[in-house]
């Protein structure tokens, strides 16, 4: 048991650094005076999910659901 909990205590470093690292590569969501005027409907606006951000945030969403199942397994006492 004392190997799984470090193995998994391991994995939990690596997914608190990058997950820290993912969100500080996302953009802000604030669109400023662009949103006004249309600039939020360009290619790169309709095809979020297809892009580098829409692959940022599907990151996001999968290591913050590893990182809260971690932590409940990791506090679980066996």
């Amino acid at each position: 048991m004392d190997i799984l909990r470090i193995i998994l205590t391991i994995l939990f470093v690596i997914d608190c650094i990058g997950l820290s690292v993912v969100v500080l590569m996302q953009e802000g969501k604030s669109q400023g005076l662009g949103a006004i005027s249309g600039m939020a409907d360009t290619y790169w606006g309709q095809n979020k999910g297809r892009s580098m951000e829409g692959a940022l945030v599907r990151a996001t969403k999968i290591m913050a659901v590893l990182f809260i199942v971690l932590s409940i397994v990791l506090n679980m006492k066996f």
